[in-house]
């Protein structure tokens, strides 16, 4: 199945989206402010996604606001299994292996992942080059 591609620009509103079991792939392209980026955590927690791989600019701080929007939505207690988020981060690897990865190795133990988001943050969209992008680092997969 083709990923969705979703374009954010700093400070804009994420939109409504159907929850379930989405694999999404952060590919931030800015420096986004903290309470921002926060706010977009928990929208990718509302919406389902149970695995998060993040690229990109401060892809580490993606990383961590999304693990902490997983806490905060159990009020910082026992998470269960089937709400719990995977995180990645790949900050020093090019975009291609992220899209690789997130095609073959991002798996819930607990869950079908139904769909695939891929969610730009950038004031641009690369819709066409994005969706490329993956494809192509899905078909090759001897080197990795």
């Amino acid at each position: 199945m083709a990923p969705k591609y979703l374009q954010l620009e700093q400070g804009q509103q994420p939109p409504s989206l159907e929850a379930k079991s989405y694999r999404l792939v952060i590919v931030a392209e800015e420096e986004v402010p903290d309470e921002w980026r926060n706010r977009v955590a928990n929208w990718i927690w509302s919406i389902g996604a149970r695995y998060v791989i993040a690229w990109g600019c401060s892809c580490e701080e993606w990383h961590d606001s999304v693990d902490w929007a997983n806490l905060e939505a159990f009020d910082f207690g026992k998470v269960p299994d089937k709400d719990h988020i995977m995180t990645t981060w790949h900050a020093k690897e090019p975009l291609s292996e992220a899209f690789w990865f997130a095609g073959f190795c991002a798996d819930h133990p607990d869950l079908e992942l139904s769909e695939t988001i891929i969610l730009h943050i950038s004031a641009v969209s690369r819709r066409e080059e994005m969706l490329a992008q993956y494809f192509d680092s899905q078909l090759d997969q001897s080197a990795k």
